[in-house]
């Protein structure tokens, strides 16, 4: 897409605005402003440790309010949107990057606009060491 057409269609300006928000609330392990941006049906899953895991977002949050926030640990964030993509008017997909603690993430966030809004309905992830060369 066009820089002309991306900074004409206010669908880019939304999503980008839902994953600062996603990026603050992870940063400060703060899971109001992380429950602003999922879905409440939304999943969360991974297999980066040969494993399938496989949670709800009430089973999620719990781990987020429990881990100390990589702000109260003065990290550097490293936060980076990789790409946004939209399949129509309400399903779109963005590949973000962040790293919390000894981990760094790469995100794949399905997203969907209901209610007014867009919301992550699903997050897709693969974490691996900090000082592990970046694969993506």
């Amino acid at each position: 897409m066009s820089a002309a057409a991306f900074a004409g269609d206010p669908r880019f300006g939304a999503v980008i605005a839902l994953l600062g928000q996603y990026f603050d609330g992870l940063h400060h392990s703060d899971t109001q402003r992380l429950r602003a941006v999922f879905h409440p049906r939304a999943i969360y899953a991974t297999a980066s440790d040969g494993v399938l895991l496989h949670r709800t977002m009430e089973e999620y949050f719990p781990v987020v309010d429990q881990r100390p926030s990589p702000a109260s640990r003065n990290e550097e964030r490293a936060d980076r949107i990789l790409a946004i993509e939209f399949a129509g008017p309400v399903t779109g997909f963005a590949r973000v990057a962040c790293a919390i603690g000894p981990k760094r993430f790469t995100d794949l966030l399905t997203l969907v606009f209901l209610d007014g809004r867009w919301q992550i309905i699903a997050k897709i992830f693969h974490s691996e060491p900090v000082d592990a060369p970046s694969v993506g």
